[in-house]
């Protein structure tokens, strides 16, 4: 009750530093529910409990989340900042960073397979991490595509040239 929080407070404060908007950071703290979605059906078709491995599990996945979602939106912006149009900024960002955002994902997801078919003493504590990560990283991943990118037109006015 007290770490899920304090985490989600301390990457909220970390986005807000590194945007400087309070807006942006909304926009890239928005991907946590996409990822935590993941996790859940994870864990629930597979029939394990949220447990301590697996609140970790979900503490790593949102920074995974988060650094996707920075990397989307810090290219996006950067084309923003070059003259790009809204639509055409967001529509080229999310062409251009869909590899990056798919080899961070599966690069994670394949490092922790082996600890889905654990067997031996402690993967009882390895299991439940595994599932969340792997679970949120699949819906985070798409959503991440599909969502952030649709909602920066919302978090960012089109500006007026003088």
């Amino acid at each position: 009750m007290v770490i899920i929080p304090v985490t989600i407070a301390a990457i909220f404060f970390l986005l807000f530093l590194l945007f400087n908007s309070l807006k942006f950071a909304a926009l890239i703290i928005t991907v946590l529910p996409f990822a935590s979605i993941g996790g859940i059906i994870g864990l629930a078709v597979t029939g394990e409990f949220l447990s301590v491995p697996a609140s970790v599990g979900f503490i790593a996945l949102w920074g995974i989340a988060t650094l996707n979602g920075v990397v989307l939106v810090t290219y996006i912006r950067k084309l923003r900042d070059e003259g790009m149009a809204v639509a055409e900024a967001v529509r080229e960002g999310a062409l251009a960073r869909f590899r990056p955002v798919m080899m961070t994902a599966t690069v994670a997801m394949l490092g922790l397979i082996p600890f889905l078919f654990a067997t031996s003493p402690g993967s009882e504590v390895q299991r439940p991490l595994a599932i969340v990560v792997i679970g949120g990283l699949i819906t985070c991943t798409v959503l991440t595509l599909i969502v952030v990118p649709t909602l920066y037109r919302f978090f960012e006015e089109e500006r007026i040239e003088a």
